[in-house]
């Protein structure tokens, strides 16, 4: 029988999950080729033989997915897949016609053919859309967990942009991890938070493998999500983040509705800062198409260190990147810190910026007046650190999940901001939790 011919579109992430889950070894299929976009430098690589398995001994070739109309075409695909997170409904819906145009079919695939069922107990931390607060849930609901006395192994969605053979299960347990498996600024920004409060936490390619290895060390699994992507592992509680302070996005963007639809529980978070109108409107989202989940309502208060040092002066504002690329976010903690102390101005960095952090604000020019920390890479992070280093500032405040001072040398004062979760009222994360314990 005629193998049924496929490209996986992708960002080096949910992509390989939906191959190793359900087309790696499946006779019926032959991928001929990945495409990948959001992530720098992916495309003009290949999904090597060692993770491909038997039916493809020479790797997966990965195109740029400006490519995907002559692939379709020079490999007589019969169907692509589109595989990565947190893009509205339009977008998704502009590249299924055209791949049709092109004479393929265009699908998404759902939760059933890719979550794995886990021996332990799953919770799932999800989201709506990238930056509405799932690293500080997470982290919440692993403290609960611990306090109960539960012995608790983070899983963060994948973020492999090196070698992806030596990638294939990462357990972090020390911050020399970090050095060990040459993180990027963005793997940093994730796995770093749960190691210095003393959490272990595994990522990297084979999902299926990392469970594996994380079960034999775990009471409970608890699923640190990625974007707004689907869970990895099939969940025995579902909780997903919404932001007020985007109403309306909850649905309109792939797949993070899905997620709001399959929730067991809702988290409303920044409710301390968000507009009442714009709370009311997001829970009744909610009770449109999930009424019977529990809603739990909660803030990130920021901490600020040396916040005497902001009062007065010309701030550059650095946020966590992702939120701002294709999160869409025009602010995070860092804006938040420097006008609630004062700050004379928030200085454009868009003057003082090199190479591929100029290239950034070019495809995302609706950023503003503020740096996102982007790091993909060295050279990336070099271009940050001379960004940074070239601006004309008094002070730069740092709003990303981990220190920068740590990772480049910045010439000039700087304050870091941090922020934590906090439920508000009843019902809590504690209510939320009785299911698992």
């Amino acid at each position: 029988m005629k193998k049924t011919r496929v490209i996986i579109m992708g960002a080096a992430g949910r992509d390989f999950h939906n191959f190793n889950t359900f087309y790696r070894d499946n006779e019926q299929y032959e991928v001929v080729a990945f495409t990948a976009t959001q992530i720098p430098n992916i495309e003009g690589r290949k999904y090597p033989a060692e993770l491909a398995g038997k039916l493809y001994p020479n790797g997966i070739d990965i195109y740029p997915e400006s490519e995907i109309v002559d692939l379709i075409k020079k490999f007589e695909v019969d169907e692509v897949v589109f595989s990565y997170s947190d893009v509205p409904y339009d977008y998704v819906m502009s590249r299924s016609a055209l791949v049709n145009a092109a004479g393929a079919d265009f699908k998404v695939m759902g939760p059933r053919r890719t979550m794995l069922k886990s021996s332990k107990p799953v919770v799932a931390v999800c989201a709506v859309r990238t930056g509405c607060g799932k690293s500080q849930t997470t982290r919440r609901v692993i403290e609960l967990l611990q306090a109960a006395g539960k012995k608790v192994v983070a899983i963060r969605h994948p973020m492999p942009y090196g070698d992806l053979v030596a990638q294939k299960v990462q357990r972090f347990e020390k911050l020399e991890d970090l050095d060990k498996y040459h993180c990027t600024i963005e793997e940093r920004e994730e796995y770093e938070p749960h190691i210095v409060r003393g959490n272990v936490i595994y990522a990297g390619v084979d999902y299926e493998a990392i469970l594996r290895e994380a079960e034999k060390e775990a009471d409970v699994i608890v699923w640190d999500g990625g974007n707004n992507d689907l869970p990895f592992y099939q969940p025995d509680l579902h909780i997903t983040v919404v932001d007020p302070h985007r109403p309306g996005d909850e649905l309109f963007y792939y797949p993070g509705e899905a997620n709001l639809r399959m929730a067991d529980v809702v988290v409303i978070n920044k409710v301390d800062t968000a507009d009442a109108d714009d709370i009311r409107a997001v829970r009744e989202s909610i009770y449109e198409v999930n009424p019977g989940a529990m809603i739990i309502e909660a803030a990130s208060p920021i901490f600020v260190e040396d916040y005497h040092l902001i009062q007065g002066k010309r701030v550059l504002a650095v946020e966590d990147g992702p939120t701002l690329t294709h999160g869409e976010m025009t602010y995070g903690a860092a804006v938040v810190a420097a006008e609630k102390f004062g700050a004379a101005e928030l200085v454009d960095p868009r003057e003082y910026t090199v190479g591929t952090i100029t290239e950034t604000f070019q495809k995302y020019p609706e950023i503003g007046t503020l740096l996102p920390a982007m790091g993909y890479g060295d050279q990336q992070i070099k271009d940050l650190e001379e960004t940074i280093n070239r601006t004309d500032c008094d002070v730069v405040v740092i709003g990303t999940p981990i220190d920068l001072r740590k990772i480049i040398h910045i010439n000039k004062p700087a304050v870091r901001v941090t922020y934590e979760l906090q439920e508000i009222g009843k019902p809590d994360l504690n209510d939320a939790l009785k299911k698992i314990l």
